[in-house]
């Protein structure tokens, strides 16, 4: 009997770790959505829900200050199966200081941000070695923080709420060191993102330069560079019923439900894991900002205008070395 190799079982480890990190949100949402409501409606065990509900209340407001991290999670092997599936790489230009805060913004989303989760959520990528005395904090939208048990999941990566009082909390109650991720794009990006596409959701995506100046922060432009060839996206006609639809569903949930796929379980399959291509994170040079605590929108405008020309920069300086031509140039909408 022929036995699998090193190489298959690796390859099979691989392909689990993504399975699983794509489906288990998804699967806890709806196990925990269908356990309650049968207990509610067909058992007397409805005191279980309320005992649930209660602690939600009461533990609401956990991912705007700061979450919970648990850092053994953060370092589970299957995170490291999950990287090497790309495989996923983390290259710094220049130094960070532990001695002061960040915002760091990752360009683009892609469908899912895979690189952005890999590195920030997860301590296999080597941050914690590249950025010695840094702890970041992936912001994620506060939707993810409704559900029992998966809000605790998610936090234990250090994740918390993308919100206003919870980027406040980070960058004041927890001391020097800290680097809050955004991905300023959002999920409005996800239209973008097709295969060799350099179009980044940007040109109203201010928030994040806000709260920089009003804490005096330092910005920090990151782009992973192969996250948009992860999938690939059916493009329904614009105009088209399909179209309006996509549009009406994000005008009403900030959610573009694009029609993406990828790989099934086996290499030539179809099916929703994304392809295993090299993404590399190429994080720049610190912008520093001014602290200003009610920024007009002029200075809002012009530091986001820095932004921006930093964030052309350190993309027109590495695109080359990871397959974008030297004529191409990143497009802002």
């Amino acid at each position: 009997m022929l036995l699998p190799s090193k190489k298959d079982l690796k390859i099979a480890l691989e392909v689990f770790a993504v399975f699983q990190w794509t489906l288990s949100a998804f699967l806890i949402i709806f196990t925990v959505i269908s356990v309650n409501i049968y207990l509610v409606l067909f058992t007397s065990y409805w005191p279980v829900t309320v005992l649930l509900l209660s602690w939600l209340a009461f533990d609401w407001k956990t991912p705007q200050r700061g979450g919970r991290r648990i850092d053994c999670v953060r370092r589970w092997c299957i995170w490291k199966q999950y990287c090497d599936y790309f495989p996923l790489k983390l290259l710094k230009t220049h130094d960070i200081s532990p001695n002061h805060n960040y915002i760091l913004a990752c360009h683009p989303h892609g469908v899912l941000s895979h690189s952005c989760f890999g590195h920030f959520a997860t301590d296999t990528s080597g941050f914690s070695k590249i950025f010695p005395g840094i702890t970041p904090h992936i912001l994620t939208l506060g939707a993810f923080f409704w559900v029992p048990f998966l809000r605790e999941y998610i936090m234990t990566s250090g994740a918390c709420s993308v919100s206003q009082a919870s980027m406040d909390f980070l960058l004041t109650h927890k001391g020097k060191g800290n680097m809050l991720i955004v991905v300023a794009g959002g999920l409005a990006e996800c239209s973008y993102s097709l295969p060799g596409s350099t179009t980044l959701f940007l040109k109203k995506r201010t928030g994040f330069v806000r709260v920089a100046l009003h804490h005096g922060v330092p910005l920090i432009p990151a782009y992973a560079f192969g996250e948009t060839d992860l999938y690939n996206q059916h493009v329904f006609t614009p105009g088209g019923l399909v179209n309006l639809f996509q549009k009406w569903v994000q005008r009403m949930t900030h959610i573009y439900p694009c029609a993406f796929y990828g790989r099934g379980l086996t290499e030539n399959s179809w099916g929703l894991l994304p392809f295993a291509r090299p993404v590399t994170t190429v994080v720049g040079k610190p912008l520093p900002l001014p602290k200003i605590e009610n920024p007009s929108e002029e200075t809002v405008a012009r530091y986001h205008a820095l932004y921006i020309d930093a964030l052309r920069q350190l993309f027109d300086q590495h695109k080359t070395q990871y397959g974008v031509s030297e004529d191409q140039e990143l497009v802002i909408v």
